[in-house]
C-alpha cells in the first residue's frame, strides 16, 4: 500500500485566462490523451473563459459554484454533480464562497455511459 497526498498547497495556480483564486493538482495522466486532476476553487475564484482542449468533466466534489459556456447564463452547481464540456467548447466557472472538484480530461470520455442527464446547455 502507499499513501500519497493532493493538498491544495501543493498544487498547480491557474492564472491564465484572466482566472483567480484557483489551484489544480495532478492526480493521474497517461500516455494516451487522459488526465484527472483536482480544483481548488477558492471564495470569489473564477476559471477565466478558454476553450476545452480535449471532452472535460468536471465533478463537483464539495462546496458549489457556478458554470457557463460563452453567450450563455452561469448555472448553479454543488456537491455530487459533474459538468461535461465538448472539444473546443469555450467555457469558465468559479464560486463565490469556494467548490473543490476532479476534472477528468480525455478523447474517450462520455458520461453519458453511466450519468443521468440532468440539463443541457
Amino acid at each position: 500500500m502507499r499513501i500519497y497526498s493532493f493538498y491544495q498547497r501543493d498544487g498547480k495556480v491557474i492564472d491564465r485566462f484572466e482566472s483567480r483564486n484557483v489551484t489544480i493538482h495532478p492526480l493521474v495522466k497517461t500516455e494516451k490523451p487522459f488526465q484527472i486532476g483536482y480544483f481548488y476553487l477558492d471564495a470569489g475564484s473564477v476559471l477565466g473563459m478558454h476553450p476545452a482542449t480535449c471532452p472535460q468533466l468536471l465533478m463537483v466534489t464539495g462546496g458549489s459554484g457556478w458554470v457557463r459556456v460563452e453567450g450563455e447564463e452561469k448555472v448553479n452547481v454543488e456537491s455530487g454533480m459533474a459538468v461535461f464540456w465538448e472539444k473546443g467548447e469555450q467555457h469558465e466557472s468559479g464560486s463565490l464562497h469556494g467548490m473543490t472538484a476532479i476534472v477528468a480530461e480525455g478523447d474517450e470520455i462520455d458520461p453519458g455511459r453511466f450519468l443521468d442527464s440532468v440539463t443541457t446547455a
